[in-house]
């Protein structure tokens, strides 16, 4: 048996959540490499919080299918480059039909990208301030889609005048860079709650 069969027959044996749709290479990838996997990085940080904007009232694998492209038309999350988007940008990026094309949340974007770096300025780095609220803690929990934790992180936010940045965008967010950890228990990935 190949080296190629041997992986795909692993990935049909692996049970993964129950969420994860397994015809979808990226999905079962973003599964298994990076959901709930701290990663800490400041431009990972940036990242996803601007790309969960996205997915208020979708999917994330919706999200997720165009990532790549919504790299290239934001200049791959440069944050400053976002900061400075003006009318002609947002009208171009209303035209890319490879992204999301939603005035309000790339409007939000931009918006979120200035206050995000207010808050780094504020805090040192985006992670200081989530530090905050977490006590720089991993929490095991499933089955939820809102917590204590982001309602507080998600007010906060919003106080602060960010936007698609409700609880459940927020409890979303904390599960990709992995301050909740939240793999169904019958997932190969599941770690019993602490």
């Amino acid at each position: 048996m190949s080296v190629e069969n041997m992986s795909e027959k692993e990935n049909i044996v692996k049970n993964r959540c129950k969420w994860c749709n397994l015809k979808n290479e990226l999905y079962v990838k973003y599964h298994d490499e990076e959901w709930c996997k701290l990663n800490l990085d400041e431009q990972y940080l940036y990242e996803m919080l601007i790309l969960e904007s996205f997915q208020a009232g979708l999917s994330w694998e919706c999200v997720l299918n165009k990532r790549e492209n919504f790299r290239k038309a934001f200049d791959n999350f440069d944050i400053n480059k976002i900061c400075n988007y003006d009318d002609k940008k947002i009208e171009e990026l209303l035209k890319n039909e490879k992204i999301i094309r939603n005035k309000l949340k790339i409007k939000a974007a931009i918006n979120n990208s200035r206050i995000f770096k207010e808050i780094e300025k504020e805090y040192g780095s985006f992670y200081n301030y989530l530090k905050n609220f977490t006590n720089d803690e991993t929490v095991y929990e499933i089955g939820r889609t809102t917590s204590e934790l982001s309602d507080n992180i998600s007010k906060d936010l919003q106080k602060r005048g960010m936007k698609f940045v409700g609880s459940t965008i927020i409890y979303s967010y904390l599960q990709a860079i992995g301050i909740i950890c939240s793999h169904d228990e019958g997932c190969f990935l599941y770690v019993p709650r602490k």
